[in-house]
C-alpha cells in the first residue's frame, strides 16, 4: 500500500491478445502482471474487457451462440486463481470482464473485482453492444453500485457503459471518486468513442477515471477479430491535475502497464474551491437524475 493515506496508486494493463495462447500461457501473464504491479506498490490493478477470451484460443472451433457457455466453462479457475493473486499480493485486482452465464441460462459481460482481504464482487455491464447482444446473447445487468474497498469507494464501467453520463453520475453520487473503465474496441473510432466519454466524466463528475484496453489479433472467436487500445488514466482538467488531463497514457496497441498516483484531497479542493465545481453546480431544481432499483 501506498504510504500516503490521502493518495492511491493506480496500475492499468493494456493486454495483448496473440493467437497461440492458450491456459496456461494465459494465467502465467496474468501472475506477471498482478505481481509487476504489487512490486511497484499499486492499490489497484485493472485489466481490460473480456481479456479472458484469450481462455478459449486453443479450444476447437466455436459458435457465436456457444461464446458465452465457452467462456462461462472457465470462470471457477479464473475466479479463484485471480482471487488468490490478490490476496497474496496484497493487491486489489479489477479483472477486466468475462462472459459468464447465470443459473437461469442469461450470458452477462461480468466484471469481477477482487479485493485484497480476499472478498469477490462482481458487476455486470449495463449496456451490452448490439454484437454482444445479437451474435453472443448477453443481456445487460440489473444494478449499478459501488464497491467498497480498503481506499474508498469505487465504481466499474464496462467500455459502452461509459458512453451512458448517468450511470457514472450515479456512481459518484454513491460516494466513489474512482471510476475503473475496462473496454474492448475492434476499431480506432470505437477507441476514441469510449477515450472521449471516459474524458467527459472526470470533468462532469470531478473524478478519476482509469480505463485498460484490450489490443492485439483474436482466433477462434466469432464476431471478434482484433482490436484497437490506448489505455489511459485520466483525471479533470483543472490546476491541480494535468493541463491535459491525462495522468498516464500507454502507447498505441503495445502490451503495458502504467502508473499513476491519484491523490484524493486534490479531488476534493477542486469540488470545493476548483476553476470550476460541475458537482455541486448542478441545477437540482431543473433536472436530476432518477435512478429505480
Amino acid at each position: 500500500m501506498t504510504s500516503d493515506a490521502a493518495t492511491i496508486r493506480v496500475a492499468s494493463v493494456q493486454w495483448r491478445a496473440e493467437r497461440t495462447m492458450d491456459p496456461a500461457g494465459f494465467y502465467e501473464r496474468l501472475e506477471f502482471h498482478v505481481r509487476a504491479a504489487a512490486d511497484y506498490e499499486a492499490d489497484f490493478v485493472v485489466f481490460p474487457e473480456l481479456f479472458t477470451l484469450c481462455l478459449l484460443f486453443s479450444e476447437e472451433r466455436i459458435e457465436s451462440r456457444d461464446v458465452a457457455a465457452r467462456s462461462h466453462a472457465h470462470t471457477v479457475a479464473f475466479t479463484d486463481r485471480t482471487r488468490s493473486l490478490a490476496r497474496e499480493n496484497g493487491i486489489n485486482i479489477v479483472a477486466g470482464s468475462h462472459l459468464t452465464v447465470d443459473e437461469g441460462g442469461t450470458a452477462r459481460n461480468t466484471a469481477f473485482v477482487f479485493t485484497r482481504d480476499g472478498s469477490t464482487h462482481a458487476r455486470d455491464k449495463l449496456h451490452p453492444t448490439p454484437t454482444e447482444a445479437g451474435a453472443w446473447s448477453v443481456e445487460g445487468g440489473g444494478s449499478a453500485d459501488i464497491i467498497e474497498t480498503d481506499r474508498g469507494p469505487v465504481g466499474v464501467m464496462i467500455c459502452y457503459d461509459s458512453e451512458f453520463p448517468e450511470l457514472a453520475r450515479h456512481l459518484i453520487d454513491q460516494g466513489a471518486l474512482v471510476l475503473f473503465v475496462p473496454y474492448l474496441t475492434d476499431t480506432v473510432h470505437g477507441h476514441w468513442r469510449v477515450r472521449h466519454c471516459c474524458a467527459a466524466r472526470t470533468v462532469e463528475n470531478q473524478c478519476y477515471v482509469a480505463t485498460a484496453g484490450m489490443t492485439g489479433q483474436f482466433s477462434n472467436v466469432p464476431e471478434q477479430y482484433s482490436a484497437f487500445a490506448r489505455s489511459a488514466i485520466l483525471t479533470p482538467c483543472d490546476l491541480p491535475f494535468a493541463r491535459d488531463g491525462i495522468a498516464a497514457e500507454a502507447s498505441e496497441n503495445a502490451e503495458a502497464i502504467i502508473f499513476a498516483d491519484l491523490d484524493l484531497q486534490a479531488l476534493e479542493r477542486a469540488r470545493r474551491e476548483g476553476t470550476v465545481r460541475n458537482l455541486s453546480d448542478r441545477r437540482h431544481d431543473l433536472y436530476s437524475v432518477v435512478w429505480k432499483r
